[in-house]
């Protein structure tokens, strides 16, 4: 699988970050699972190549997560605006936390019951919003289902991942990293409608997706199956078929 990818890497397009910011750039050598359509992977390689349009338009296609976390005392979900810092989609507003489960780490590529990519999400959380581990157990994040969408960012960039759908609800505390995140929040569902119908407000193109066509759902579920006056993420297992990849 390496030998093929690294053969293959040579056919990619590649770009000299040194214009973009020197930490995010750094970040972009993390080394990506390059999966197919049915989310099989089939090598590996760096955040650059795997963004790039010109590759994007190749059909090349990774792996991500999409965590959102829900407060449990009121369901309102915690929103991240992206940093100006960022070469993705930067001052874009998004669920709390997006990234990808990395190839360079052994316990992010094991698929049982989603463990590599709940590992990824509860140690991306930590590096983006300094949430504590100890407060995402891998154990509490429900997974709900995979989409395969392409989007582009600019130009140059853009995504195209099979992102895992992952929700948690839990008392979190929060220390943003300045240079991933430029603002956070806590929303309703009527407040977020309202963000998304102020014009001044730009969104990453997945949490749209999502918010089209699942997220309001399955938040109306959430809050519906209260127990003791709490909401809890765990209570939508079985709610989405998470077996197949949804091609958005």
């Amino acid at each position: 699988m390496t030998t093929t990818t690294q053969s293959a890497q040579t056919a990619f397009a590649t770009i000299d970050l040194s214009g973009y910011d020197a930490e995010q750039s750094r970040l972009m050598d993390e080394r990506c699972i390059v999966v197919d359509e049915q989310d099989r992977p089939i090598g590996a390689l760096d955040k650059k190549t795997c963004h790039l349009m010109e590759n994007i338009n190749k059909g090349l296609l990774h792996r991500a997560f999409s965590a959102f976390i829900f407060r449990p005392s009121d369901g309102k979900l915690l929103l991240q605006q992206r940093a100006s810092e960022k070469i993705t989609f930067p001052d874009m507003w998004t669920n709390t936390c997006c990234s990808h489960p990395l190839d360079d780490f052994e316990e992010e590529k094991v698929e049982k019951d989603q463990l590599g990519v709940r590992i990824a999400a509860s140690r991306k959380l930590e590096h983006e919003l300094g949430i504590p581990r100890e407060q995402t157990p891998v154990d509490q994040f429900q997974y709900l289902t995979r989409i395969h969408y392409l989007a582009p960012s600019d130009g140059m960039w853009g995504e195209h991942e099979v992102d895992y759908i992952l929700f948690l609800t839990a008392d979190v505390t929060v220390a943003a990293n300045a240079n991933e995140i430029r603002d956070y929040k806590y929303v309703d569902k009527a407040e977020l409608q309202v963000m998304f119908e102020d014009e001044g407000n730009s969104f990453t193109p997945w949490f749209k997706l999502i918010a089209r066509d699942f997220l309001f759902g399955w938040w109306d579920e959430l809050l519906a199956r209260k127990t003791n006056g709490v909401v809890d993420a765990k209570s939508l297992k079985g709610l989405a078929d998470g077996s197949k990849v949804v091609k958005m």
